[in-house]
């Protein structure tokens, strides 16, 4: 339960960063926008770091479907656009794909 909490946090780090950047870049805001976008980018690698995993591709792997759900939570909350229900049904075959990952039993 660890691993999903530090990977949830990971990925709003990872998409406040980057939306600082896309506001900056896209939107016309301010590039001071970027400071908290850069500090937000390293959160995110630090989070990533703590994930109890071998090996760092499994972990960045397993992060992914976390990161779809976030984002779609972001699009919802933030950019006021609801997911569809393809954005729903993408996102859990996505979520069966991470836990698979993350929870499967490894064999020597």
């Amino acid at each position: 339960m660890a691993s999903v909490l530090i990977y949830t946090l990971a990925a709003f780090a990872e998409i406040a960063g980057c939306f600082a950047f896309w506001a900056w870049l896209r939107n016309g805001q301010s590039p001071v926008w970027l400071l908290p976008g850069v500090g937000s980018l390293v959160l995110f690698a630090w989070l990533l770091t703590l994930i109890p995993s071998e090996v760092a591709g499994r972990a960045y792997a397993t992060y992914g479907g976390i990161y779809i759900v976030a984002s779609l939570i972001w699009m919802w909350a933030v950019e006021k656009t609801a997911p569809d229900r393809w954005d729903v049904v993408g996102t859990a075959v996505c979520l069966v794909g991470a836990g698979i990952i993350l929870y499967a039993p490894r064999g020597a």
